[in-house]
């Protein structure tokens, strides 16, 4: 175990601008995808501040350690922890779906948290390349 507390140790130490430039593209990120979600009426989060401690702090980390793997890789890893988030989410009723959604009548009601998940682990990969690409265009040393 202490193994993987030292990888993702390395993994978590990143120059502070990076960290910024995550948490600046994932908190718009959620706080548009929520906006969406609750203008569609497909699902929203039943606050507005979980915008923040599910895409800045569970999020983040989770692409910080995912990042430079395949994107396959990325995906595979990321579906899991969106499972675990989506579950939660709606679980717990921290999440809101709106009855009879788009995703409802696209693939079913029982299938709802799924498509979502699904949807969603793609956040890591392209966000990791999408922070990247910020990231190198604003502080490239040219």
């Amino acid at each position: 175990m202490s193994e993987f507390f030292q990888w993702a140790k390395v993994k978590l130490k990143i120059d502070q601008k990076l960290l910024l430039t995550y948490c600046l593209v994932y908190f718009s990120w959620g706080l548009t995808m929520n906006w969406i979600g609750a203008e569609f009426e497909i699902a929203r989060f039943t606050y507005w501040w979980q915008v923040i401690t599910c895409y800045i702090l569970y999020m983040v980390p989770i692409s910080l350690l995912l990042r430079n793997l395949p994107f396959h890789v990325q995906y595979a890893y990321g579906l899991i922890a969106m499972c675990l988030l989506e579950f939660g989410g709606y679980a717990l009723q921290t999440s809101y779906a709106y009855p009879d959604n788009l995703l409802d009548r696209l693939f079913g009601e029982r299938n709802f948290a799924l498509s979502m998940a699904l949807f969603f682990a793609l956040y890591f990969p392209l966000g990791n390349w999408g922070v990247q690409k910020i990231y190198s265009a604003v502080f490239s040393k040219n």
